[in-house]
């Protein structure tokens, strides 16, 4: 399969987190297989095999675009000798009845990977488009936004890289690469300080955050050594006392509500980070269309 851009390549910023092939092929194989089962495509099996289409698909709406690499692949595994012709990169902007790419080549493949690759590229390009809105509202502010693992099970690592599309952050990947202890964590070990030194003892390098409810709450884990603070449904002027009380000695992150409404005012509070769950969590997939011509 050969696949151009007439207009941008991926951003290097982009391509150096875009998942590794490997991960997208086993993830494309997965989705085809739940699609085709063990009798494959029954209703492009009504056309001949040799036949040849043209289609192009567009967005019906503005949006971000993310997932190229996805639907590449869907159309690779049916028939390498399809063509596509992408008019934009990941992270560029799509207007509403814009064309995204031209493909061409086997029907029957073509209609077999219809919805499969849109399924991908909606979904990606809802959740980049969505970060995008939540950064634009934080523009000029020093603060990062950071996703979450309120992810669509299935999807975390391809959401992610949507995050990352849309202009936004990720927090840790899984449960494998940080130490984040939560309300029950502490519950568990019997205070934050317990629960820090039990951390400080396991986390072989790795980065350790710690949740806390209240101001007297973030004083204990400073006591204790915590360098990130997760202030958990903190109002604004529970986050500025944070914030003056701390005084840079540790990160500081915002979480727990986070809207479009509220992001800014959070960001003008002086933390560092504010998680939000919305990025990944209650996406809305881009209206696309593919038509043939």
């Amino acid at each position: 399969m050969k696949a151009t851009a007439t207009q941008a390549d991926l951003p290097a910023e982009l391509e150096k987190t875009l998942p590794e092939r490997v991960l997208i092929e086993q993830q494309v194989r997965a989705v085809l297989a739940e699609d085709l089962g063990e009798g494959g495509d029954r209703t492009a099996a009504l056309l001949p095999a040799d036949q040849q289409s043209r289609v192009e698909l567009i967005t019906r709406e503005g949006a971000i675009l993310c997932g190229r690499a996805w639907l590449e692949e869907v159309f690779r595994r049916l028939d390498p000798g399809i063509l596509i012709e992408w008019q934009l990169a990941d992270g560029e902007r799509a207007e509403p009845g814009q064309l995204l790419c031209r493909l061409s080549g086997s029907t029957r493949a073509l209609l077999t990977g219809e919805r499969t690759a849109m399924n991908y590229l909606q979904t990606l390009s809802g959740t980049a488009t969505r970060a995008r809105r939540y950064a634009d509202a934080v523009a000029g502010l020093p603060v990062r936004l950071l996703d979450t693992r309120k992810t669509i099970p299935g999807l975390r690592i391809q959401q992610k890289y949507a995050v990352r599309c849309g202009g936004c952050h990720n927090h840790r990947m899984g449960l494998f690469d940080a130490l984040l202890i939560k309300e029950n964590h502490i519950l568990a070990a019997g205070s934050i300080t317990a629960a820090l030194e039990a951390a400080f003892r396991v986390a072989d390098g790795l980065p350790v955050e710690i949740e806390v409810e209240s101001i007297a709450e973030v004083q204990e884990a400073l006591s204790a050594g915590a360098t990130h603070l997760l202030l958990d449904n903190f109002d604004l002027d529970q986050l500025r006392s944070a914030v003056d009380l701390v005084a840079g000695k540790a990160r500081l992150e915002a979480s727990g509500g986070v809207t479009l409404e509220t992001v800014r005012d959070i960001a003008e509070t002086g933390v560092d980070d504010i998680s939000v769950g919305d990025l990944t969590k209650d996406v809305e997939s881009v209206d696309l269309s593919m038509r043939f011509v």
